[in-house]
């Protein structure tokens, strides 16, 4: 652990606040109440900090789980590679990015509500793609792994379609947008990336 804090200052303390959050708001409905995301609320002017503390709840163990289990898996690894400030940038940048197409989507939903770190989880992991594209990846439980850029598009193409037919309960509209905008602010971030990536192979 203390390894991480040297390394990676900012992904620990991100990765502590939200575990730690998430606990407290599974055991205390008020918190959970005042940190979720309500796009109908925010679109006009309501409660707009809940684009930043919707992204510190989780629903349940499950999402919280598998949330920080890729969080882990990418994060510490990033901030020594992208930088100290640039991993906070790209976090807090992407959590808020990532909802924007849902709030704009649901401003008429009174009853939809968003809330998990996945966009700015999965901006993570496509930053973390771009230094290393040829790394191998793969999805949790399964027993093959292919090179992270193909990963990369399939993730996208799978957002996209589920973005515009899911009828399940997750949000794939921030996992598209925070990917898409993790690329856009590593870009913006670390300018050689490109030259960099297509180095890689």
């Amino acid at each position: 652990m203390i390894e991480y804090l040297t390394l990676a200052p900012v992904a620990s303390f991100i990765f502590v606040l939200t575990l730690g959050t998430s606990l407290l708001a599974f055991s205390n409905p008020n918190i959970y109440a005042k940190f979720i995301l309500n796009p109908y609320e925010v679109s006009r002017g309501h409660r707009v900090y809940t684009i930043i503390t919707s992204g510190l709840i989780h629903a349940d163990w499950n999402h919280l789980f598998f949330n920080m289990l890729s969080y882990y898996f990418f994060a510490f690894q990033l901030e020594a590679v992208l930088g100290h400030w640039q991993f906070g940038v790209l976090y807090l940048a992407t959590m808020i990015l990532a909802d924007l197409p849902s709030i704009q989507k649901h401003k008429n939903d009174s009853w939809y509500n968003t809330l998990g770190a996945s966009g700015a989880i999965s901006a993570v992991i496509f930053s973390a793609i771009l230094f290393n594209p040829t790394g191998q990846m793969g999805l949790l439980f399964l027993p093959f792994r292919i090179p992270a850029w193909i990963f990369g598009i399939l993730y996208l193409v799978y957002c996209h379609f589920a973005s515009k037919h899911a009828r399940d309960n997750i949000n794939h509209d921030a996992h598209l947008f925070g990917a898409l905008s993790g690329i856009l602010i590593t870009i913006i971030l670390h300018h050689g990336i490109i030259n960099e990536f297509i180095a890689k192979f």
